[in-house]
C-alpha cells in the first residue's frame, strides 16, 4: 500500500513540474513571434486602425496595404485557431455585427 501511496505522490510531483515547464515556455512564445516577424515578414504587420470596421472592408485594406498577405481569415472572436505563424496571414475576428473586435496582425 506505502509503495502505491509513494508512487501517486511522485507522479502528482512530475505533473506539477512538467506543467511549471511548460508554462514557461509559453511566455517565451510572444517575444519569439516578435523576433520572427522583424526578420522573416515584410511590409506592414498590424492594423490598430480596423477595430471597429467592417471585417469585409478591413480584409480588403489589409490586401492593398501588404500585397504579401495572400491569406486573410474572417473568424468570429473566440474562434480556437492554430498557434503556427506564418508571414502571409492575417486573422479577422469579427462580431456577430460583422465589425473587427480585434486589432489585425501577421500571424
Amino acid at each position: 500500500m506505502e509503495s502505491k501511496f509513494s508512487h501517486i505522490i511522485v507522479f502528482f510531483l512530475l505533473a506539477t513540474s512538467l506543467e511549471t515547464l511548460m508554462a514557461r515556455k509559453e511566455s517565451v512564445g510572444p517575444e519569439v513571434i516578435e523576433l520572427l516577424k522583424e526578420f522573416q515578414c515584410n511590409g506592414k504587420l498590424s492594423w490598430p486602425e480596423l477595430i471597429g470596421e467592417p471585417t469585409k472592408l478591413a480584409k480588403e485594406i489589409i490586401e492593398k496595404e501588404n500585397s504579401l498577405i495572400t491569406n486573410v481569415q474572417i473568424l468570429l472572436n473566440g474562434s480556437p485557431v492554430t498557434k503556427d505563424f506564418s508571414c502571409n496571414r492575417v486573422r479577422l475576428f469579427d462580431n456577430i455585427l460583422g465589425d473587427v473586435v480585434e486589432m489585425p496582425v501577421v500571424r
